[in-house]
């Protein structure tokens, strides 16, 4: 029966609504006011580039002179010195390896890698 009676007291309180408490007494500020919830940010874009998709006289004759000097040629490295797009710089590459002017050190699928075209 102890047992009994102490269950009732327990599991008769649960239905019960709880007292509330007195409010407590402000505090005093001190300083700052109410802050505003922070807002997520819009996340950073990308500046987007113009790049060329066929070469004018000056692009192409930069592409002819300058490339050749490069220590390393890549697709990435002529679309971003020359503002081309990346299949332009591809047969870029095409006619210089076929003019001579360099040559490969490795091709991958993804990306291949020259250089300048030397005595040896």
């Amino acid at each position: 029966m102890q047992g009994e009676s102490s269950r009732s007291d327990v599991w008769g309180k649960l239905g019960t609504k709880r007292e509330e408490k007195p409010p407590k007494a402000e505090k005093v500020s001190s300083g700052g006011g109410k802050q505003k919830k922070k807002k997520w940010s819009k996340g950073k874009m990308k500046e987007k580039v113009n790049n060329l998709v066929l070469f004018d006289k000056a692009t192409y004759d930069k592409m002819l002179t300058e490339v050749p000097k490069y220590k390393m040629i890549t697709p990435s490295i002529l679309s971003d010195r020359l503002r081309i797009n990346g299949s332009l710089a591809r047969k870029a590459i095409h006619t210089l390896m076929a003019k001579g002017l360099i040559r490969a050190i490795s091709k991958h699928s993804t990306q291949s890698i020259y250089t300048r075209a030397t005595n040896t």
